[in-house]
């Protein structure tokens, strides 16, 4: 395991993409014009900077949505499915008739989606042909410490490590990342990210809609140089030549051309039947308010953890970075050439839409959602065995004369333990956010949103078994949590990838 300051060092000069100016420009962007160049003020619900892009963008709903391919085993045993998953660079045409370099999962953006099922074991081995260390986290994974993905346990370059995971959890929408120390934010933009998906038993029972009518739908937001490549600050201080970039940035990075599966504003083409879409905002530091114009409601039928005891009706879904969302939309409603927009309410110019669904095929289907989906064991706050309070805010610690993001005050230290709750234990955590807006991630434990703001009530996204929760700025959340599966070392974060990597972060070790 490298130190810290190893980390800093190793294969730095790789992750430097184009760095931002400062000055000039209006933060631009919108569908088919290109940038100017500058950062504004941040967007509507998200902590952040706008970067606008240089290269003209396309103009929205004129790309096919691309759905990543189902990485198949190399082989398998009794109860053991072997995976092999290599990272490397590669060239791939996101904006029309320009070449991206990306660092993805066999050279693909997203990577490809793994299937599992629950109780069967998994393990991928993940080789490094990238200039750089390399970490994966396998996100709402109840895994053992050694193949968490722990921020300083690093694959070097030219190295591989195997990732085992039990898969001893309910059937849910995960997603696997890179969590390098200090260099997640620009890591995850440059591509490396995918979905893992779990099924079991119980799920497949429901007569969900399946094959080709189970979409996951990763959302992000980018911004481009004028020759296609993705661009992104550096947050490493002595590596950006521009003065005062990093500070411009250290709120978040948000983009301005909006991806869905990697490709910019898609369309699907749908049939008037019911699907399912495992929404996931992989985005670095943008929140979105997702609605469908012109079309129905969403059904949400599960969580980061999930699947919900009953369905819950939204019209429109507040989802922040690392969420999932599992939702069911019945297009059977609609004609032959209607067309129907996913929006985001929190954006303007191009990050307004995220992509359109055109109804091109009349077809039946007679399976509904069921008004019971899942046994879920709801956590009592009299078995609660301790109470704990974490504050996330910028301030308290400095480098470089910037004020850095901490969790009570402090920095990230790998060293420093600031929880040990005891194997099986249920905890309250008061989980509260100051300065602008934090998603609060948690690695192995599951746990329930309680309370929000001081209210008992979690809100109407809030339900089921969580490994993130979404906070507004001077928003509070009381959580009960369960420790259960390992005894180790885990860290629980702000998934906005710059706060994480500006320090954000913290260690607990289940005893």
């Amino acid at each position: 395991m490298l130190s810290r300051r190893e980390l800093l060092r190793a294969g730095a000069a790789a992750l430097v993409l184009p760095a931002a100016a400062c000055s000039g420009g209006d933060g631009g962007g919108t569908g088919g014009t290109g940038g100017t160049g500058g950062a504004n003020t941040s967007e509507e619900g998200s902590a952040g900077a706008l970067l606008a892009s240089e290269a003209p963008l396309p103009d929205p709903f004129t790309v096919a949505l691309p759905i990543p391919p189902v990485l198949k085993p190399v082989r398998g045993d009794g109860g053991t499915d072997y995976y092999e998953i290599t990272q490397k660079a590669a060239k791939v045409e996101i904006l029309p008739g320009l070449r991206t370099e990306i660092w993805g999962y066999d050279g693909i953006f997203p990577g490809p989606t793994l299937v599992s099922r629950r109780g069967r074991r998994t393990v991928v081995t993940h080789r490094n042909e990238l200039p750089v260390p390399v970490v994966v986290h396998l996100h709402g994974g109840r895994t053992a410490p050694e193949h968490d993905g722990y921020p300083t346990d690093v694959i070097a370059p030219g190295g591989g490590k195997d990732y085992v995971y039990a898969m001893e959890q309910h059937a849910a929408t995960l997603w696997y990342h890179d969590h390098r120390m200090d260099f997640t934010g620009p890591q995850v933009y440059r591509g490396l990210a995918g979905f893992h998906l779990i099924h079991d038993d119980a799920e497949e029972a429901l007569g969900l809609p399946r094959g080709r009518r189970d979409i996951p739908l990763m959302i992000l937001d980018r911004s481009f140089a004028a020759d296609g490549s993705f661009r992104y600050p550096s947050l490493d201080p002595t590596l950006t030549k521009t003065p005062g970039v990093t500070g411009t940035y250290m709120s978040g990075v948000l983009g301005d051309c909006v991806l869905v599966n990697g490709a910019p504003w898609p369309v699907l083409d749908v049939s008037t039947v019911r699907y399912r879409f495992r929404l996931l905002n992989a985005s670095n530091a943008r929140r979105y308010r997702l609605r469908l114009d012109g079309g129905p409601g969403f059904t949400q039928i599960g969580s980061d953890q999930g699947l919900l005891a009953a369905p819950v009706e939204h019209e429109s879904i507040e989802i922040a970075q690392a969420e999932r969302f599992d939702v069911v939309v019945d297009f059977s409603g609609h004609r032959v050439g209607d067309e129907i927009t996913l929006v985001n309410e929190h954006g303007s110019g191009g990050t307004a839409e995220v992509m359109r669904f055109r109804v091109t095929r009349q077809e039946s289907d007679d399976r509904v959602v069921p008004d019971r989906l899942a046994d879920v064991e709801t956590l009592s706050a009299g078995a609660v065995t301790a109470e704990r309070e974490f504050v996330f805010a910028r301030g308290g610690a400095h480098a470089h004369g910037m004020s850095l993001w901490t969790v009570n005050g402090k920095p990230f230290d790998p060293e420093t333990i600031v929880a040990r709750p005891k194997l099986g234990a249920t905890e309250r955590w008061i989980i509260r956010a100051k300065n602008v807006e934090h998603p609060i991630h948690i690695h192995l434990a599951p746990f329930q949103v309680v309370g929000t703001d001081g209210d008992d009530d979690p809100g109407p996204f809030n339900h089921g078994w969580k490994d993130t929760v979404n906070l507004d700025n001077g928003g509070r959340a009381e959580i009960l949590i369960r420790f259960d599966g390992y005894r180790g070392r885990y860290v629980f974060h702000c998934h906005n990838l710059e706060h994480e990597d500006m320090m954000m972060m913290a260690n607990f070790e289940v005893v």
